[in-house]
């Protein structure tokens, strides 16, 4: 079924696990993410990252396809637009369809963020769409440019921020970076913060750049009020890989057996996440 993140992320905040949210960017990787939610019972966010949205599926392409997958499927499905940063593209994913969007401003500073966040929410809450905010910066393993404590979020900035957006989720910034780590690095997470911002705002808190972050960082962050969690990376690293092993193993294959042993083995990733969040048989 379709549905947006709000009823979901709320039932995950009262009973304390997260649902995942995976970045896909075509049939494929949505097919294969829906299928390991399902084979989990678990509630699911298909997450649509802006610079995908924009340079290869645009909404209104996916929006339609994740429907009809959601239709046909007894889990929730959610379908996001991952990190928008202009209005207008925003609205426009809105429109057609998208069932929540994440509102990327913390560049603009909190005063600016605010502003922008609140617009988004108030275009989107009358049409049914609920809308995740971002406070504080995520830093960028391409480049080595990290995250760091200067990019964490304030606490008692996350109770203005809430406050003043209505937002239905926020992002916060405690020590993931975007992108895939180096072998072995494994980063450190600041939890009494985000223990305060739970405490704080009594909201769902969206944890970026899963993907990496480790078993026990993952866990932790859950315990303590985490309530989605997006990989991005480790999942396309999955499907590559899958396709490595198959051409490996058969270079003879054809493209669409290729591509459908793809969606079945990258699909155990998902699966595996799905577990260290805590959302296996959580489906409404």
């Amino acid at each position: 079924m379709y549905a947006s993140m709000k009823n979901m992320l709320d039932k995950a905040n009262e009973e304390n696990y997260a649902v995942m949210a995976i970045n896909c960017f075509n049939l494929e990787t949505v097919r294969s993410v829906i299928y390991a939610a399902e084979q989990e019972n678990a509630p699911i966010i298909i997450n649509v990252f802006q610079d995908h949205l924009l340079k290869h599926c645009d909404s209104e392409l996916i929006a339609p396809l994740v429907k009809t997958l959601a239709y046909r499927s007894k889990i929730e499905i959610a379908l996001n637009f991952d990190h928008g940063q202009e209005v207008l593209d925003l609205k426009k994913a809105i429109d057609d369809g998208f069932s929540s969007v994440m509102v990327d401003a913390s560049r603009f500073g909190l005063d600016g963020n605010i502003a922008q966040t609140k617009e988004i929410v108030q275009y989107a809450h009358p049409r049914g769409v609920s809308v995740e905010g971002e406070l504080g910066c995520i830093g960028l393993v391409d480049g080595q440019h990290y995250t760091d404590i200067s990019m964490y979020t304030n606490p008692d900035d996350a109770t203005v921020f809430v406050q003043q957006t209505g937002v239905d989720a926020l992002a916060i910034s405690i020590g993931s970076s975007h992108g895939t780590y180096p072998d072995g690095m494994i980063p450190d997470f600041d939890f009494e913060r985000l223990r305060h911002i739970k405490k704080a705002t009594n909201k769902p808190l969206v944890l970026h750049g899963g993907s990496g972050s480790g078993e026990k960082n993952i866990l932790t962050a859950v315990k303590y009020g985490v309530n989605k969690i997006n990989v991005g990376c480790d999942f396309m690293n999955a499907n590559l890989d899958a396709i490595k092993n198959g051409i490996e193993k058969n270079p003879d294959t054809n493209y669409f057996d290729l591509i459908e042993a793809v969606e079945k083995e990258s699909s155990q990733l998902v699966r595996y996440y799905i577990g260290l969040a805590g959302s296996v048989n959580k489906n409404l």
